[in-house]
């Protein structure tokens, strides 16, 4: 098929577009765009700034990508935001490309699912199977690995990180790095255990499953100072695979703070 572009829509003549795109009624696409091969815009999308577009993305009504973010100290540098394939973006959703103050990029990853009014700010590197139910607000400079998962109007505070396979309860406030595999639930951001559903969902083993919540228990359940806790349970069994990404996330926040369980 060939690009299909709606005789409404304005399409800068420097943007790049790769093969059988279509771009809807009353698209606004800007000079430094680039749109990948199979990109779909529906209909009043407007992408700007030095915004790449990954192969097979999917584009809602009134989605607004790499216009400029919000932050008082930004200049006009020419950042980027940069989004990976099979994305699927629904409407009114928000992208914001990066600062000099941070890494002059947004990178977001593959295969995610951003719901009705979700929001990525400045700086964010967001990475693959991801979603943000309707509402998500991620703050600038946050970090989210693989098969994250976030209800509804959760709120990430900036320079968060949120671990691989987690899972974020709606409504909740998370102002403090929540640990791959994790389930943490608000209205203040607490520990609630595991996101076991997830796990079980992605085919993860029972071996694999009985060694995070072992893990867990170690950590967040047995009395000791953590830094002691954390060192004896890498010396134990820091080779297996799934605590060898749990204790690394902890060790690479350096003195970041940790959600927590409540007491």
């Amino acid at each position: 098929m060939q690009t299909t572009i709606h005789p409404t829509a304005l399409v800068s003549e420097t943007a790049v577009l790769g093969q059988n795109v279509t771009i809807g009624a009353y698209c606004v696409i800007g000079d430094k765009v680039t749109l990948g091969d199979n990109v779909t815009l529906h209909s009043h999308v407007v992408i700007d700034g030095n915004t790449k577009l990954g192969e097979g993305c999917e584009v809602f009504s009134f989605a607004a990508l790499g216009l400029a973010p919000q932050h008082t100290r930004y200049e006009g540098e020419d950042s980027e935001l940069i989004i990976g394939r099979n994305n699927v973006i629904r409407e009114y959703v928000t992208f914001h490309p990066g600062t000099a103050v941070g890494n002059m990029r947004t990178v977001i990853g593959d295969n995610n699912l951003f719901y009705v009014g979700s929001h990525i700010a400045h700086d964010c590197i967001v990475g693959n199977h991801v979603i943000l139910a309707n509402g998500v607000n991620v703050g600038g400079h946050v970090e989210i690995g693989d098969y994250a998962y976030f209800g509804g109007n959760s709120a990430i505070h900036p320079f968060v990180r949120i671990g691989s396979h987690s899972i974020i309860g709606g409504g909740t406030a998370v102002t403090a790095d929540v640990i791959p595999f994790g389930l943490a639930s608000g209205p203040r951001a607490a520990l609630h255990g595991l996101n076991l559903v997830g796990l079980r969902r992605r085919g993860f083993t029972a071996s694999q499953i009985s060694a995070v919540r072992s893990a867990y228990s170690d950590l967040f359940v047995k009395d000791g100072l953590f830094a002691e806790k954390l060192d004896q349970l890498k010396t134990e069994r820091g080779e297996d695979e799934m605590v060898s990404l749990l204790v690394s996330f902890i060790e690479d926040g350096q003195d970041k703070n940790l959600c927590q369980p409540l007491k």
